[in-house]
């Protein structure tokens, strides 16, 4: 035995031999015959006569040597993998400091020149408006304009900013209650006569609901605004229980695109619709698939020109409840 352990493996001989223990099992460092040193195991325990006496000692060494190298290599992978997520935690956080300085100085440094150049305008069109020809006052309702949408982008950048950040407060959802409410409070007095709103059964959602919601919002708002140009604009919402989990659906039967750019439809700024036709700021889908992801689920989209499209999320089961439509009352809202 290695001189600096003879001293424990001797105590633990005296205690086998003197019945304080039946075995032992112990990994130190042994000494070779011919020079070197190898890391060994000790099994031993005693045997008895029959009647109860000690009879011998019986031990076994076995060479653990490469054993013991392959964990100190572990240990050392490990101790670099801890380093390194020290590392990318501290950039990650940085990251974060860093945008929401940029969220804040978006949020007040940028609203207060567009609130500036709106109030001129008004101020021009309202105090020399009669002075100005027709082609002046389109002018000035051009800048009034696009201070609008400049200012609904920056409100659509914040969102998709802050749900990368909101910390997920994991609740059940009512989703039908959901989606009802914010159909209810989207949809203007004459969506409320020419649209028809089907709500199927659906399972609860486990989830925050304040970032579901603006999920319903925006896929319920694109449905209202791509089928409005349809005589009976028809908007159906529901779910089916899937493998990963319930998947939702909002469908339309509007103006729909081509399935061909079905993937760049939740990229930021991603519109297969002009402006003039169809205002928006190409975000909010952008915005429904990190909402989306953070839970752990996914989003896919199918449409075809002229016929209408469909959204469907997917979100996983968890949290128990009434999670299956098979749990929930089978009706139907018209």
């Amino acid at each position: 035995m290695h001189p600096e352990q003879s001293s424990q493996a001797e105590k633990s001989m005296r205690d086998l031999i003197e019945g304080k223990r039946d075995s032992v099992s112990l990994e130190r460092r042994y000494l070779r015959a011919g020079g070197g040193e190898f890391w060994g195991h000790l099994s031993g325990r005693r045997l008895l006569n029959p009647d109860g006496s000690l009879r011998a000692l019986v031990g076994i060494v076995t060479d653990v040597t490469e054993r013991r190298r392959a964990e100190e290599e572990i240990r050392k992978l490990n101790a670099g993998l801890e380093k390194m997520v020290e590392v990318r935690t501290a950039q990650l956080e940085a990251a974060n400091r860093e945008l929401e300085a940029f969220s804040y100085s978006v949020s007040h440094d940028l609203r207060a020149p567009l609130r500036a150049i709106d109030g001129f305008a008004m101020a021009v069109e309202e105090d020399y408006g009669p002075k100005l020809d027709d082609e002046g006052r389109r002018l000035l309702g051009v800048v009034r304009r696009n201070t609008r949408k400049m200012g609904n982008l920056i409100d659509d950048l914040l969102a998709f900013s802050r749900a990368g950040r909101h910390e997920i407060a994991a609740r059940l959802v009512d989703m039908e209650l959901l989606a009802e409410g914010v159909f209810a409070e989207l949809a203007t007095e004459r969506d409320r006569e020419r649209v028809r709103f089907v709500r199927r059964p659906m399972p609860r959602a486990w989830g925050d609901q304040a970032l579901l919601r603006q999920v319903w919002v925006n896929l319920i708002g694109n449905a209202l605004k791509f089928s409005a140009p349809r005589e009976a604009p028809l908007i159906e919402v529901g779910a089916v229980d899937g493998p990963e989990g319930p998947e939702y659906t909002v469908r339309d039967n509007g103006v729909g695109f081509d399935p061909a750019y079905a993937d760049k439809l939740f990229g930021v700024f991603q519109r297969l619709h002009a402006e003039r036709d169809f205002p928006g700021t190409g975000v909010g889908l952008a915005l429904v698939q990190r909402i989306v992801q953070r839970h752990g689920g996914s989003v896919w989209a199918e449409g075809e020109v002229g016929k209408g499209a469909a959204f469907h999320f997917r979100l996983p089961a968890r949290g128990g409840g009434r999670g299956s439509l098979g749990a929930r009352k089978r009706s139907e809202h018209a």
